[in-house]
């Protein structure tokens, strides 16, 4: 069992930058392709980034390509999405999620474990 913690959201003006962090426990994140997702309200869940679990591959939307980036320490059991020139339309609940194994996926239901979350709103 993973457990993870999401923190680092807040309210930030347009074209500011955040940077998120998921902290896990329970289990090393070592053996796990690590995702985060984020959801809007009245909006479905949608990929945002990922990361192997070496760190040496990634994925992005295309959404949010040039603007944000997904790191990780494995050392500290911990993920980061760094956000860039954020737009109001990056305003949503973000989530990570855990998958066992090496490969990245944008799909959902292809993670095991999830946090509870983290906010982040930008005003224009």
């Amino acid at each position: 069992q993973v457990q993870l913690v999401e923190s680092g959201g807040g309210l930030v003006q347009a074209g500011g930058s955040l940077r998120l962090s998921c902290a896990a426990s329970g289990r090393t994140l070592s053996n796990y392709a690590m995702g985060w997702f984020r959801q809007a309200p009245g909006k479905e869940r949608e990929f945002v980034a990922a990361i192997s679990w070496s760190g040496g591959s990634t994925d992005y939307a295309d959404s949010v390509k040039g603007r944000f980036a997904i790191s990780r320490e494995n050392a500290k059991n911990t993920v980061y999405l760094q956000m860039n020139s954020l737009r109001p339309e990056d305003t949503a609940v973000y989530y990570c999620a855990a998958r066992p194994g090496y490969h990245t996926s944008s799909y959902y239901y292809r993670y095991d474990y999830w946090g509870q979350g983290t906010q982040v709103t930008v005003s224009s």
